[in-house]
Order: C-alpha cells, then sequence, then structure tokens
C-alpha cells in the first residue's frame, strides 16, 4: 500500500512532507479550499500544527500556523485557520503549500506500505536487470496508484548521440508489477517490459 503524501524537502530547521496546498477560499469567515495529498483527504486536517508557504517562493521561509477547524466538503477539504477571520485574510493564503514536520507522520506498520515521499527519487529495474529510470512521481488514478518514471537513453542518429527523455506508467500492483522495494538500495523491482 503506497500512503499519498507528496514529497518531503530538507529545511535548515527540519524535514517538511508537503500534504497539499490552499487552492482557494470558502464563504466569508476566513475558510480555505484545500487540495490534499492525503489518503483519505480530509486526513490533511488532522495534522497539526501546519507549515505553510507561497507555492511559487521554494526559497521562503515556512510558517507555522495553527487550524481552528477542518472537514471534508463534497469533493474537497475545507479549514479554518487561526486568526483568519474573514474571506479577504483567507484570499492572502491562496496559492501555498501546506506542509508537517516528517516525523509528525504516522508509523507505517506493513512492510509492504511506503508514503510516496519514500519512493520518489528510486531507480528502477526489471526482473532482467535493464534499468527502466528513476520514479519522478506518483499519481492517483480510479483502480490504483501508477508510478511515473522517466529515463534519459542515448540515441544514435547521422550526427552522433542525443539523449532522449522517455516516461513509463508502471501501476502500482504490489507482487504484480511490483517485485520488491528496497528503500535502503533506492532500488524498486518490477515485472515490466522496457519496450512498454
Amino acid at each position: 500500500m503506497v500512503k499519498s503524501v507528496e514529497h518531503k524537502e530538507e529545511s535548515s530547521a527540519s524535514e517538511k512532507v508537503i500534504l497539499g496546498r490552499i487552492t482557494g477560499v470558502y464563504g466569508v469567515k476566513g475558510w480555505v479550499k484545500i487540495f490534499s495529498y492525503t489518503d483519505p483527504m480530509e486526513s490533511i486536517v488532522d495534522y497539526r500544527p501546519w507549515y505553510i508557504r507561497p507555492e511559487n517562493r521554494k526559497k521562503s521561509p515556512w510558517t507555522k500556523v495553527s487550524i481552528e477547524a477542518g472537514k471534508r466538503h463534497a469533493k474537497t477539504v475545507v479549514a479554518k485557520l487561526e486568526h483568519c477571520n474573514d474571506r479577504d485574510e483567507a484570499q492572502a493564503y491562496v496559492g501555498s503549500e501546506i506542509a508537517i514536520e516528517l516525523n509528525q507522520l504516522e508509523e507505517l506498520r506493513g512492510s509492504d506500505e511506503f508514503y510516496w515521499h519514500d519512493l520518489i527519487g528510486l531507480r528502477v529495474i526489471n526482473q532482467q536487470g535493464i534499468e527502466l529510470g528513476v520514479v519522478k512521481k506518483l499519481m492517483e488514478t480510479g483502480a490504483n496508484d501508477v508510478l511515473v518514471v522517466a529515463s534519459e537513453q542515448a540515441v544514435s542518429d547521422a550526427e552522433g548521440a542525443e539523449k532522449e527523455y522517455k516516461e513509463r506508467l508502471i501501476p502500482w500492483t504490489m507482487h504484480i508489477a511490483i517485485i520488491a522495494v528496497d528503500l535502503e538500495q533506492g532500488v524498486i523491482e518490477v515485472d515490466w517490459d522496457p519496450d512498454f
């Protein structure tokens, strides 16, 4: 099982894990709409405190915020941030990433459970020993999660070798397409044809 938490990054204070982003305002009393990477999506409000920063300013410091309330609302999640009491104050948060400290994540119980951020950057090798690329991200689909594996391959032409970018979509189906995950070695072994 793969737990949906997008990715982690180093901070001068501690590692942060991005759980979602603020996408809009909800009502006139300071509530915001949340796009959540957690599964289930409403569990994002269970993590407290949040750290936020503008999504387009990756070098900006994280700001710690407290949540007064949060809930699932139709196909989204809404939250009320402390000291955010009207629509204009809420609008200032739109476009912010939401993160928590890495140590706030619950410990996984099973040997086949992983957080998404643990898989990003792992090398993917098939059973014949052919390296297929590196996990760039994961996608949620209706049936199962999907690894997006990217590689660059040398391609010869009349003027010499050039790099060609190739992307593979491999379903996260343990013991079917996904044979083994070795976090220490940084490798995922898959049953996958390199031509796909």
